[in-house]
């Protein structure tokens, strides 16, 4: 052991953690070598886009006591405007950023060296190569179009996303504002990326070309048309939930929102479904992503707390991917089966987003929707 070290970090097992952090070492170790680490540590700080953070945290803490786990339930658009602001202040809150939005993730958080990847050795062969580079996908969650299965027992009221445009929907579609929220400026970019059958789908529909109007391309005539049918936007996903899913209504509105939130239907006394019939697509699947700060307070807990969220040993993933094993989301690891509730993810008719084909033009899309409101 290196004294001079030993002695400038204070205690030994401090010393231990850093010395691997710095080294790489501490990347290979097993859960059960990083353990006494973290413990030494005694916390850990989390930043996470959902509030489920909140059952994570407790679960944590129950498996390994002693190490107190502060979760900060923290939207991805504020979570990178927070990063970067700490990271221009040189300082570091957070050990492990659990987020989406990887659009915008990877170019200012990832390249700018702000995060940082890990992938716990114990799940590396587990987990399909796509969903490990350059970040790894805890899960892969949606913003796609949901409707109240109460009010509608035979199916979605729609069958294109080219209805929502039409009269009888006209103030009746809900969404989060995309200026707001940046999963749904994804899923805006998106439809524009998908022009071409965003086009074919309004032949389909109206049996005739699309006749353009000043727009560029197909998705951003669906998007001005959208705005002009006085799209409802809200601040926040249970918003759009509340008023889509409530039971008890005659003629609910639809709304653009997570298919995982099923899971509070009966908790909330929703009726919540996906419209997976919905052509061209009812949305979007994205990945959950989850990364180190690059300069960890506690680089042993931090990687416990990664790997603790990638489930056990069990057949469903255990405490740490509880909250995460609900219909609606698609758990990255191969070993663990489906949702049984869920759409077979090979059914699931949301596009799957090129993370940096969105950046491409994100910007020019968020300006758009500016313009429209």
């Amino acid at each position: 052991m290196n004294v001079t070290k030993a002695t400038r970090f204070g205690a030994i097992g401090i010393f231990l953690a850093s010395a691997a952090y710095a080294d790489g070492h501490m990347d290979a170790m097993t859960a059960e070598e990083l353990l006494p680490l973290a413990q030494q540590e005694g916390a850990v700080t989390v930043y996470s886009f959902t509030s489920r953070i909140g059952r994570v945290e407790a679960a944590f803490e129950e498996a390994y006591p002693g190490i107190d786990l502060q979760g900060f339930d923290i939207s991805s658009t504020e979570q990178i405007a927070r990063l970067k602001a700490e990271a221009q202040a040189g300082v570091a809150n957070a050990d492990v950023i659990y987020i989406s939005d990887v659009p915008v993730v990877l170019p200012e958080l990832l390249e700018t060296g702000i995060i940082t990847p890990y992938v716990p050795p114990r799940v590396a062969d587990r987990v399909p190569q796509e969903y490990q580079s350059p970040l790894l996908a805890q899960r892969l969650s949606t913003k796609v179009l949901m409707y109240n299965e109460a009010a509608n027992p035979n199916g979605a009221p729609v069958d294109s996303l080219w209805d929502l445009t039409r009269d009888e929907w006209a103030a009746r579609v809900i969404m989060v504002d995309p200026l707001q929220r940046g999963d749904y400026l994804d899923l805006m970019t998106e439809i524009v990326l998908r022009s071409d059958e965003m086009a074919q789908a309004y032949e389909t529909e109206f049996g005739e070309a699309i006749m353009l109007d000043g727009a560029a391309n197909a998705g951003e005539k669906f998007i001005m048309d959208l705005f002009d049918n006085d799209v409802i936007l809200v601040s926040s996903t249970d918003d759009v939930n509340a008023a889509v899913g409530v039971i008890g209504q005659d003629n609910p509105p639809i709304g653009f929102t997570s298919y995982s939130d099923r899971r509070d239907n009966e908790d909330e006394g929703w009726a919540l479904q996906v419209a997976n019939s919905v052509v061209p697509a009812p949305g979007i699947i994205f990945p959950a992503i989850l990364a180190l700060s690059a300069t960890p307070k506690n680089p042993a807990a931090a990687r416990l707390v990664i790997d603790f969220l990638m489930g056990d040993e069990t057949e469903t993933g255990g405490p740490g991917l509880a909250p995460f094993y609900v219909a609606g989301d698609y758990v990255t690891r191969s070993d663990i089966p489906p949702h049984p509730d869920a759409v077979p993810l090979d059914e699931f008719a949301a596009w799957r987003i090129d993370p940096a084909e969105t950046a491409t033009i994100r910007a020019e899309i968020g300006d758009l929707i500016l313009t429209l409101q």
